[in-house]
């Protein structure tokens, strides 16, 4: 029985990847590739000359059964055009199809665009949520937005250099201005990260066109969940600052917070970390 690698490769500069996944690519009988020419570019900085075949979205169904069949001959190892496979990349199918078949599915971890733009963004959360691309459709995109609001942590996802600025634009509509770090072409030569409000973001895109491909890393709001007593969600921190602006006392804030939200105030203390007056 062959093992299917499942192996990252870089996700811009091509001496991003590792020892092991070098060895692999070069020792393997054949590599499924998502896009063969961006492969072979890789292969061929690295003096690698192993077969390729193709493995994408339009003919993942179709070459399944091939790939089943290489397997029971020798090793495969899977690659996408960067990072890590399956993560949202084709290939779930294929790993699922070789662990029922009996074949080992061994992963050789590396590159990664979702880590690399969590580590750079400056956004400290103790939980994460990925929800690769943002859907196309400002409708379905608002809604997703929408219901996340209710979780806490960081938000990562992915999006298109053409729907940057509407996506940015919903972010704002739905989660309001909170933090983001916009991460373009993430260890490629014209590399940035634009850190700030989602306004500030926002005003920066609308300035200088989007161009390559974007990880954005958001700080979801603190919310009172919804189910709380019947309250709607409430964004804690603005709350309070406005309160704060509006009665002239932090003290008064707090309780006033403590009323709305239905909240102890040594809770909503401890979330706001705020100094005694």
């Amino acid at each position: 029985m062959g093992t299917l690698y499942v192996v990252s490769t870089p996700i811009g500069n091509l001496g991003d990847v590792t020892l092991r996944a070098l060895e692999v690519l070069r020792t393997v009988p054949l590599i499924a590739a998502e896009d063969t020419r961006h492969t072979r570019k890789l292969l061929t900085h690295h003096g690698i000359s192993t077969r390729l075949v193709s493995y994408h979205a339009h003919n993942r169904r179709t070459r399944l059964d091939e790939l089943l069949s290489r397997l029971g001959e020798g090793d495969i190892a899977l690659v996408t055009d960067a990072g890590t496979p399956v993560v949202s990349d084709p290939g779930q199918e294929l790993v699922r199809a070789a662990a029922q078949a009996g074949h080992n599915v061994v992963v050789v971890p590396g590159p990664s665009a979702l880590t690399a733009a969590l580590a750079v963004s400056g956004i400290d959360a103790p939980v994460m949520h990925f929800a690769g691309f943002l859907p196309r459709r400002q409708s379905e995109r608002k809604r997703l937005l929408r219901d996340l609001a209710e979780w806490p942590g960081a938000l990562v996802v992915f999006e298109a250099p053409h729907r940057l600025v509407a996506a940015l634009e919903d972010v704002h509509a739905m989660l309001g201005d909170v933090q983001v770090a916009v991460c373009c072409e993430l260890t490629k030569r014209f590399e940035s990260v634009v850190r700030g409000a989602v306004s500030d973001a926002l005003a920066h895109y609308r300035q200088h066109e989007p161009r390559g491909e974007f990880t954005l890393v958001l700080q979801l709001p603190e919310l009172v969940p919804a189910h709380a007593e019947g309250r709607e969600p409430v964004d804690i921190p603005t709350r309070f600052a406005a309160l704060s602006s509006e009665l002239r006392s932090r003290n008064r804030a707090l309780a006033a917070l403590a009323q709305e939200t239905g909240l102890p105030r040594k809770d909503l203390y401890a979330r706001l970390v705020v100094e005694r007056d």
